[in-house]
C-alpha cells in the first residue's frame, strides 16, 4: 500500500478539520467578507481556539485510529469505551446525537444498542447528522482491499452513535471509495455505490449517483445532514485539481465547515497523497506526529 495515500487519509482529515473549526456555522459570504478566501490556519472564531486546532472530526477519527492500532483489529465495544473516555474529558465540540448515544454508552448500553436508541426516539430531521461519516476513513486503510469486512465495521461503527441507515450506508460508501482511491481504482466512487447499491438507501445513491457520473448537482448544500455533507464532500474531495483546492473550496462553502472539510480532506488525501497537503498546514497541528504513526501502522495491519 502507497504509504503516501495512507498518510494523506488522517492527515487530510485533520487539515479540513482544523481550516474549517474557526469559521463553523459561518455562511459564505461572511467568510468571505472576513477572509476573503481562506487557506490558512487562523485562530479563534468559532469555539475561539488557536490556530490549527482539531476538533470532534479528527479526535473521534484518533479514538478509531487507536482502538485499530491497539487492539489489531475492529473492536466496537473498545472503540465505543473511547468515546465515552473523549465524551468525559468535555471536548468543546460535541454533536447533538453524538452526545446522547455516548450518555447512554456510559450509563450502561451496549455498543450495539445507544445509537439505534437514540435514532429511533429522534424525529426526522435530528436523526441522519454527519457525527459517524466524519469520523470513519481510519477504517478504510486496513479494510482497503477486503470490501465485504470494510462495509461491515463502516456500519457498525456508525451504529455506536449513528444507527439510521443513511449515515451508516454512508460510512460505508466513503470508506470503500477510499479504499478504491488507496488502490487506485479509475472510478471509486461508481465502484462503491455499485457494491452497495442494492441495500443503500436511495436518497444516498440518489445524491451521489451523479457525483461518480463526472456531474456536479445544481447546489450543493453544507448542513449538518449526513446526505448533504457527503455529496459535497465528496464532490470536492473528488472534482478539485489538488488537495488544497479541495479543502479550501469545501471550507470556504460555509455551514458544518469543520466536517464537510474533514471528509473532503480524507478524500483528497487518498487521492493526492499527503505530500500535497500544504506544510503549513500540517505544521500548525499539534496531533500530526500521531496521525503519522497511526498511518503507518494502519497501513501495515493491510499488509
Amino acid at each position: 500500500m502507497d504509504l503516501n495515500r495512507t498518510r494523506g487519509v488522517l492527515l487530510g482529515l485533520a487539515c479540513g478539520d482544523a481550516l474549517g473549526r474557526p469559521v463553523e456555522f459561518s455562511s459564505a459570504s461572511a467568510i468571505a467578507a472576513e477572509h476573503g478566501q481562506l487557506d490558512e490556519m487562523v485562530g479563534h472564531g468559532t469555539w475561539n481556539q488557536p490556530a490549527g486546532t482539531i476538533t470532534d472530526d479528527t479526535e473521534q477519527a484518533l479514538c478509531i485510529a487507536r482502538s485499530l492500532v491497539d487492539q489489531h483489529a475492529f473492536d466496537p465495544a473498545d472503540i465505543a469505551a473511547r468515546f465515552v473516555e473523549w465524551y468525559d474529558s468535555g471536548p468543546f465540540d460535541i454533536g447533538r446525537m453524538t452526545m446522547k448515544s455516548l450518555s447512554r454508552l456510559k450509563h450502561g448500553d451496549d455498543w450495539s444498542e445507544a445509537g439505534q436508541h437514540v435514532w429511533e426516539t429522534s424525529p426526522e430531521g435530528q436523526n441522519a447528522g454527519n457525527g459517524s461519516v466524519m469520523r470513519c476513513p481510519p477504517l478504510a486503510i486496513p479494510y482497503s482491499t477486503d470490501w465485504e469486512r470494510l462495509a461491515e465495521v463502516s456500519r457498525q461503527s456508525s451504529q455506536i452513535t449513528h444507527a439510521d441507515p443513511r449515515c451508516t450506508d454512508g460510512c460505508a460508501v466513503l470508506n470503500l471509495t477510499l479504499a478504491g482511491l488507496l488502490e487506485d481504482a479509475a472510478t471509486p466512487l461508481r465502484d462503491a455505490l455499485e457494491y452497495v447499491d442494492a441495500s443503500a438507501p436511495d436518497e444516498l445513491t440518489t445524491a451521489l449517483s451523479p457525483l461518480a457520473r463526472g456531474e456536479t448537482p445544481s447546489s450543493l448544500e453544507t448542513s449538518g445532514y449526513v446526505i448533504h455533507s457527503l455529496q459535497t464532500a465528496l464532490h470536492d474531495g473528488l472534482h478539485a485539481e489538488t488537495a488544497e483546492e479541495a479543502i479550501v473550496t469545501a471550507v470556504n462553502r460555509g455551514g458544518d465547515t469543520d466536517t464537510i472539510g474533514a471528509i473532503a480532506g480524507a478524500v483528497a488525501g487518498a487521492r493526492f497523497g499527503a505530500s500535497q497537503l500544504p506544510d503549513r498546514w500540517v505544521a500548525a497541528i499539534d496531533e500530526t506526529e500521531e496521525l503519522e504513526t497511526l498511518s503507518m501502522n494502519l497501513g501495515e495491519m493491510s499488509a
